[in-house]
């Protein structure tokens, strides 16, 4: 059975159909891509199985369970964490403290003094830091950090969360290429290890080529194309989507 099951997802805003009876699979694992141009519906459905906007039809299945009408927080809960396009980290703290919060609030102690809280899960922050290639960074300050090492550090704090989902909406967003290519080849080696089950949505279309199991392509909120890279890369409706149909034959290798 799949980890995430997305059956007949709809969300109406007004006479808008933003997502249109959407479906699609991601196992535990397994890493998708959403794609499409901007407008496509991309956001609005991630938000939708992340609970926080409400679908108007259809199902989100995870582990079985439907979770359509749960908050957020209880999503999360559940074990679904999420990253965002902008990284929301605390930069007065360590490098360290960052995680160590995370763990505290999923350990459920968050009622703990700061002063106690700084020796709570220190192991398991550094074991964290460790996984995404930052063992030697715990004691600096966050705020110093480069992008893509901010970027490494809130992968850290999501799995603080053990998630068995992890949602990450445009994670290399502002990366250099050498760096886009270095932190999703950190998130499919977790992912496998972990057998994590990762959902993306990515603007760079390379990216999500070299890295995506499967990819779902959006159009107007609909679906125009679901398979294997080699199956989007091929499809001639994407590329027309993305390029214009006019130059669909002289820039077909793009995709």
């Amino acid at each position: 059975m799949s980890l995430l099951l997305v059956r007949g997802l709809s969300v109406r805003y007004g006479a808008v159909q933003a997502v249109d009876k959407v479906s699609f699979d991601v196992a535990a694992g397994q890493i998708v891509a959403i794609i499409g141009p901007n407008g496509a519906g991309k956001s609005t459905c991630f938000n939708a199985i992340n609970g926080q906007c409400h679908p108007s039809a259809g199902e989100v299945l995870l582990g079985g369970r439907n979770i359509v009408g749960r908050s957020p927080e209880q999503i999360f809960q559940m074990g679904v964490g999420r990253t965002f396009q902008i990284t929301a980290t605390a930069s007065s703290m360590t490098v360290r403290e960052n995680v160590q919060m995370a763990l505290i609030s999923h350990g459920g102690r968050v009622q703990t003094l700061w002063q106690a809280a700084r020796t709570l899960y220190r192991a398991e922050a550094d074991h964290l830091l460790a996984s995404v290639g930052m063992a030697e960074q715990g004691d600096r300050p966050c705020g110093v950090l480069a992008y893509s090492d901010l970027k490494r550090l809130e992968l850290a704090i999501a799995l603080a969360n053990e998630p068995c989902l992890l949602l990450m909406d445009e994670p290399t967003a502002g990366m250099a290429p050498a760096e886009r290519s270095d932190l999703m080849a950190l998130v499919s080696r977790l992912s496998r290890e972990r057998k994590i089950g990762v959902l993306f949505t990515e603007h760079d279309i390379d990216t999500v080529l070299s890295r995506a199991d499967h990819i779902v392509v959006l159009n107007r909120g609909s679906i125009v194309a679901v398979g294997p890279p080699c199956d989007i890369r091929s499809n001639r409706h994407v590329q027309e989507i993305y390029l214009g149909a006019a130059a669909t034959e002289v820039h077909s290798h793009s995709l």
